[in-house]
Order: structure tokens, then sequence, then C-alpha cells
């Protein structure tokens, strides 16, 4: 009889540490979903009866992942986003930001030199106790409110001035290599700052991986611009970037892979003859050698899978239907080959740019989704 009730109370025992290990919180991190979605852009600057409006229209359609970001300045109407968004089965991937002491110097904008480089704090000026507070209270609220997101991001194409004020305007003109970020002087300065931004990482993992919902929740590197081939920009521009290669090298060697679960990457590939063989092996070759070189299978040692939080092509027509025949062969090309790097393990989230929010690239036009946006937003 002993026998019996010991062999009962271990199959019970067995079968609460399987019923434990198999929450969603932990399949999630067992096993990831492949993830697709897509970007809102500005979606705060919109009415509520317009947020709402395009929060019915993306349920309606199916997708359940949109990405979006937002300043500290503006967590309340942000969260009250997030909020109305999880109510109608959507999750947000979240852009956030490090916070800078009221005393940091500020890059200025210089709209007609340099359009598109926005006004901003140099990387390295990045506080990592304000943004401690900051993510502590942003995560507790979100927790408070029973939400989960669909991802972390910490800031946004850090390798491109537009987004990272450490670059000086104008610059050397170079798309700067990994050797720049030791051995160039305004590399050296851009280095400082992915140096300061893995210690804001590193405090944002800390809160996450205490955190009562979004413990799991996948944190995911600043989304890198594709700024092509190392060197001298084949046609001169005034600014420098830094490849997406070396970014991620530099940081990399700094502590990155253990802070992140993928590196974001983001995608605009050339969108030269529609539809051509020949044309769209050319396109991969591009971008397997400036964009995703250092995307690496889930179960690598070498380095970590990427989500690319930003890709698309445009499309400059206003007719409606909208004219979408060129645009559609282009993504469904795209999607084949980032299939094949999802069943490689290299590929686990995509979200296209834009829903909505950036007329030349939304794929929700003239009231419908168009077929670009059924082709882009289909689930594996």
């Amino acid at each position: 009889m002993k026998k019996v009730l010991f062999l009962l109370f271990a199959a019970i025992v067995f079968f609460k540490i399987v019923q434990a290990q198999d929450t969603p919180s932990n399949l999630w991190q067992k096993s990831p979903e492949f993830t697709i979605g897509a970007n809102v852009v500005h979606p705060l600057d919109l009415s509520i009866t317009e947020q709402n409006t395009i929060l019915s229209n993306i349920n309606a359609a199916g997708v359940r992942v949109i990405r979006i970001g937002f300043f500290a300045a503006d967590t309340a109407k942000g969260i009250a986003f997030i909020q109305r968004a999880y109510a109608q089965h959507i999750k947000v991937l979240l852009i956030v930001h490090s916070q800078y002491a009221l005393n940091a110097p500020i890059r200025a904008y210089q709209p007609k030199e340099f359009p598109g480089m926005w006004q901003g704090q140099p990387l390295s000026y990045a506080d990592v106790k304000l943004s401690a507070a900051y993510f502590r209270q942003l995560l507790g609220k979100l927790d408070a409110d029973g939400i989960s997101l669909a991802g972390l991001e910490l800031e946004n194409e850090i390798n491109h001035p537009g987004f990272n004020a450490e670059f000086p305007l104008p610059g050397e003109g170079r798309n700067f290599g990994l050797n720049d970020l030791y051995h160039d002087v305004e590399g050296q300065q851009i280095a400082k700052g992915y140096l300061q931004y893995l210690k804001v990482l590193t405090v944002l993992k800390q809160l996450r991986d205490h955190s009562k919902l979004n413990q799991y929740t996948p944190l995911i590197s600043a989304g890198l611009s594709d700024t092509g081939p190392e060197g001298p920009w084949p046609t001169p521009k005034k600014y420098d970037a830094v490849s997406i290669s070396a970014t991620i090298r530099f940081l990399r060697a700094n502590g990155l892979d253990s802070l992140v679960d993928a590196y974001g990457i983001h995608v605009y590939p050339w969108a030269d003859s529609p539809g051509d063989k020949v044309a769209a092996v050319h396109r991969l070759r591009r971008l397997m050698q400036t964009a995703l070189p250092e995307c690496y299978p889930s179960d690598s040692q070498i380095g970590k899978p990427c989500w690319i939080t930003e890709w698309g092509f445009t499309n400059d027509s206003t007719s409606c239907p909208s004219n979408e025949q060129a645009r559609s062969l282009l993504v469904q090309e795209m999607m084949n080959d980032f299939r094949q790097l999802a069943k490689e393990g290299r590929l686990t989230g995509l979200l296209y740019y834009s829903w909505t929010g950036d007329r030349v690239w939304d794929v929700y036009r003239c009231g419908a989704l168009t077929q670009t946006g059924k082709i882009a937003l289909q689930p594996f």
C-alpha cells in the first residue's frame, strides 16, 4: 500500500512540474512563435476615435501584433493606446527610449541641410538611473493593467544620424566599419554611445526579468538601418553611419548577447524589376551581405536571430482601389525569402512598414487592406 501511495504521489508531483513548465510564459521561452505584424506610425498624434478605428481595422484583418513607440512625455497616452489595442487582442512591440538629464547637450535640428536628422541628445549622455526609474514605472503600470507586450525594443536606428545625435553633422561622408569604432576619432565617439546604450539595456533587462507579466517578453536590440557597404558613400553625402554588421559585432563583443533575445533590423530592399527571378536573387544577395549577415539560428553559440522590425516597399499611387501589382510581386518575393530564413531559425519576427501613418508605405488604403498587405501579414 505504501508503494502504491508513493507512486501516486510521485505521479502527481510530476504532473504539477510539467503543468508549471507549460504555462504560456514558459512555452514562449522554450519555443518562440514567429511574430508577424505591422508598424503603426505616430498613432498618438491622432484622435481617440481615429486610433480606435485603426485598431478595429487591424483586428478585423486578423493582425495580432503592431509596433509603436513613444517618449516618456507621452507615456500616459501611449499606455492608454496599448490598453485599447490589448482589448482587441492586439499586442504591441514597444519601442522605449533612454532618459537624459536636463543638462545633457542637444544636437540641433537642421531642416534645410539635414532633413530627417532629428534633434536629440547624444547617446553617450543617456542616464542609466533616470532610464531605470522610467522603465520601472512603465513596466509596473503594464503589470498593474494586466498587459503583456509582444516585445520590447530599446531605441531606434542607433547606427544612423537620423535617430542618434551622437553623430556630428556634417560628418566625414562614410559608412563606418568595425575598425572605425576603435580607431577613427568620430567612430570612437559613436562607440562611447554604444557602450552607454548597453548600460541602459542592462537595466531594462533586469527590470523586464522581474516583471510579473513581461518577464519573458522578447527583448530586441535597437532596429538598425541598412546603410549598405562600408567605406565612403558611393554617392557623396555629408553625414556618416555605421554598418549593421559593425554595430552588432561591436555590441556583441561588449555583452549584447547576454542582454537580448534577438537583433532588430530594418530592411528596405531595392525595388528593381518586380517579378524578375534574376533581380530577386540579386535583391536577396544584397540583403544577406549588408542587412542580415549577423542573423544566426536561435541555438547558435555565435549570435542571435533577428527580428526585422521594419521592412517594405513604397507605392506612390493615390488611386482607389490602389494599384498594387508591382509592390505585391516584390513583397511576395521577399516573403518567400523570409520564410526560408524563418525555417533556418535566423529570423523570428517580421513587422511591415507601415499599416498606416506614412502614406507611400501604407498597406491599408481606400478603406481596405491592400493585396500587398494581405501577402505581407499572412502568418507563416
